[in-house]
């Protein structure tokens, strides 16, 4: 009877051990909410791997998403683990200056230097960040009629506004670095939602360039850049630095950074630099950057209706900002008599260098003699220091409000 009797007590031992590993592995704790993320998380890994979007944002970024969802595991950018010491790197908006400098020794302003009309495209791609932070501000402020028939939203500041805007950039990490200095409760929408984009320029960038353009402009054939010598390369980035800090301090950090970059990269002198920033060094920073940014989306601060009105303005944003690039490419087309072709205009927004491809294999299409990815690159530098500069002025004017 007695040995009954401890068999009887060790089962029900043995089930409330087992019992109590069920409920820590996180199985019963899982809400909907998290399920929905870590489907996600699945979606964009199979965008990355069987699609080749962007792989090299999405795949470590979907990652992260999965690791911050799952109960228990403390994985996300706000637990007190791994992924939440290396996210500091983005609160103290250290990483997004570093992937500035190893974008800048892979820069050529070549084309830039060679026509600095093409400038003007860049800053017609800027339309998309005003018309974004209009819509934000203005629509979605926190006296709005629409805000106040939204359960669950407050509106947005002049700071969260910005913030939105820049993702008309195209431009992770101007993105990152903005949303970091004015608003980081928004930084993990903000960022996913810029680098969804930049993964989705082949889609939304050919039907606004076919319907603002016409057949007569996309067959143009523009003349082969001019030859820029290696003292304009070097003296560049040099004067770019010196104008733009001294009028747009706050702009510092992603321009003092970008522009040394590059300034190491047409020196000649530092091989050695150049081959660490453009492959190991920029690769790590990549992953790091992109995990981090995933496992800071956990569902509590993602499924809101915040996320969904900033995933609408990001989208507004980006469509005006091609609008704006083509439209100037359309109007240097007109004053030079022709000789530029408008499907350049795309390269407005930063997307380097996938809008250039686009620009190229649009104008291939359309005309075999085409080769229209040089000019664009033009554009594509012009808008990443326009975009940057512009980062830069809404800090100053809307920190802390």
């Amino acid at each position: 009877m007695i040995e009954a009797q401890t068999i009887i007590e060790q089962s029900s031992t043995v089930a409330a051990n087992a019992g109590s590993v069920v409920y820590n592995t996180g199985l019963l704790a899982m809400n909907y909410k998290e399920i929905i993320m870590i489907l996600l998380a699945l979606f964009l890994a199979y965008l990355s791997v069987a699609k080749k979007y962007e792989p090299l944002l999405l795949l470590p970024l979907a990652f992260g998403i999965m690791l911050a969802n799952i109960p228990f595991a403390n994985m996300s950018a706000y637990d007190q683990g791994l992924l939440g010491i290396l996210y500091h790197g983005i609160l103290y908006v250290i990483y997004p200056p570093l992937i500035f400098l190893c974008i800048g020794t892979m820069t050529d302003f070549g084309p830039l230097i060679a026509a600095p009309r093409n400038a003007l495209i860049g800053l017609g791609g800027q339309l998309g960040i005003f018309v974004a932070f209009a819509g934000a501000y203005y629509l979605f402020n926190e006296s709005s009629w629409l805000t106040s028939i939204i359960p669950g939203f407050d509106g947005f500041s002049r700071g969260d506004a910005a913030s939105i805007a820049i993702i008309g950039s195209s431009d992770g990490p101007t993105s990152i670095y903005t949303a970091s200095m004015l608003s980081p409760n928004l930084l993990p929408t903000i960022a996913i939602a810029a680098f969804s984009y930049m993964a989705l320029v082949p889609f939304i960038q050919p039907p606004i360039m076919r319907a603002l353009t016409t057949q007569k402009e996309r067959v143009v054939v523009m003349d082969a850049p001019k030859q820029v010598t290696q003292r304009q390369r070097i003296v560049f980035p040099i004067v770019v630095t010196l104008v733009v800090l001294i009028f747009v301090p706050a702009a510092g950090a992603l321009i003092g950074m970008f522009m040394l970059g590059n300034l190491l990269r047409e020196s000649g002198v530092t091989g050695r630099y150049l081959d660490t920033l453009q492959h190991g060094f920029l690769n790590i920073l990549t992953l790091v950057v992109a995990v981090c940014i995933g496992a800071s989306a956990t569902a509590d601060r993602f499924l809101t209706p915040t996320t969904l009105i900033i995933v609408f303005l990001g989208l507004v944003a980006f469509s005006f900002g091609t609008i704006g690039g083509i439209l100037i490419a359309k109007l240097l087309y007109k004053v030079t008599g022709g000789k530029v072709n408008p499907l350049i205009g795309n390269s407005g927004v930063s997307a380097m260098p996938m809008a250039a491809r686009i620009s190229q294999r649009m104008g291939q299409e359309y005309n075999k003699q085409n080769h229209l990815l040089m000019h664009a690159m033009g554009p594509i530098v012009s808008s990443t220091i326009g975009s940057a500069i512009i980062a830069g002025l809404f800090i100053a004017f809307f920190g802390g409000k």
